[in-house]
């Protein structure tokens, strides 16, 4: 089954975590066995690879640099020129990565269908769609054009803690002038909107002010796990009432209650790719459909294999979930929708 992931951080952990994706991740853990400085040290899930085992030819792969003044304890940059600094080496690596043949930028319809049509017979070049997780690093509305022009395609305001465009997870308010000036800036360049980790307030100001293109890369359900890191059963109503597709991501914390980073595992909590499962279904029958849901995994977000579902050894195991959606009742429409319809068919309404 081809397979589209809407979220990955491949940038993030080829500058920040020092990992060569283009290695095998048996090679990319090795490197990392007597490191501590992160918790998913030589465990990673994602490499390049990875991706081509699992069939999974098309990513939402992300720039990120979050800036934080001097009362904001989160990890950042002290300035947004820094932050802007920060997603250009990563933009960089991915135009690296576009003349070795490993990525083929998608920015509009011809080029995915020529992707697609491409994937089949050449399972090598895998396409990506450029989205910045987090809007600090645009310094001004300019820099938001010059982004466009590089091939910036969806933008998700906020990521944790308060932001300079909208308040992310963790939170409270709304968007203020800059993020009102902001969203109107991405409807005029069609934007996508990623509502992921908008907290509350600015989620209902950005729903109410944009009348573009919205999906959430990666967002599980407040129903099955309270944190307002999730969505509720609200908030996925009016994103389906969007004609959104959200989502589903892999990491432990938002998939089961009650886990506790650095002492749950997977396998205490039972967690396998079936929860992600239930995570999907309840959202469906929220839609009255499968017409809103697709995979997200942010498998290489800041955690490997210590914190995701204990059947997955690397991403390319997402070739399970056809099988588990079958075992679970899901038609084979269901399932080809789910793998990758629902986002091609987004991407043919948002770009058409």
């Amino acid at each position: 089954m081809f397979l589209i992931d809407a979220h990955l951080d491949l940038s993030m952990n080829a500058l920040e975590w020092n990992r060569d994706l283009r290695s095998s991740i048996q090679e990319i853990n090795a490197r990392e066995k007597h490191l501590t400085d992160k918790p998913d040290r030589g465990l990673a899930t994602v490499s390049l690879e990875e991706l081509r085992k699992g069939n999974i030819g098309l990513v939402v792969a992300t720039q990120i640099a979050r800036y934080v003044d001097r009362n904001n304890p989160l990890p950042g940059w002290h300035s947004p020129e820094q932050a802007w600094a920060q997603t250009q080496g990563q933009l960089a690596y991915y135009k690296a990565l576009e003349r070795s043949g490993d990525l083929r930028p998608i920015r509009n319809l011809p080029e995915l269908y020529l992707h697609l049509e491409a994937w089949p017979a050449d399972q090598y070049t895998i396409g990506y769609i450029l989205s910045l997780e987090g809007a600090d690093s645009i310094v001004s509305l300019e820099y938001l054009e010059i982004a466009h022009e590089s091939g910036l395609r969806a933008l998700g305001p906020a990521h944790y803690g308060p932001g300079r465009y909208a308040q992310g997870t963790n939170a409270t308010g709304g968007l203020g002038p800059q993020g009102r000036d902001l969203l109107r800036k991405m409807k005029e360049l069609n934007i996508i909107l990623d509502a992921t980790h908008l907290c509350d307030d600015s989620f209902e100001e950005a729903m109410e002010l944009f009348d573009g293109p919205v999906w959430a890369s990666h967002h599980n359900c407040r129903a099955l796990v309270n944190h307002n890191r999730q969505f509720s059963d609200e908030q996925f109503k009016l994103l389906i009432n969007r004609g959104a597709v959200i989502g589903m991501p892999l990491d432990a914390w938002m998939m089961v209650p009650g886990w506790e980073k650095g002492k749950s595992t997977p396998q205490s909590m039972g967690l396998s790719l079936n929860t992600m499962i239930d995570h999907l279904t309840h959202i469906c029958e929220l839609a009255g459909n499968t017409n809103h849901v697709g995979l997200g995994t942010d498998l290489d977000g800041g955690f490997g294999k210590e914190q995701c579902p204990a059947d997955l050894e690397t991403i390319a195991d997402l070739q399970k979930i056809p099988d588990l959606l079958h075992q679970r009742g899901f038609s084979s429409d269901d399932i080809k929708k789910i793998c990758h319809q629902n986002w091609l068919n987004f991407l043919e309404r948002a770009w058409a």
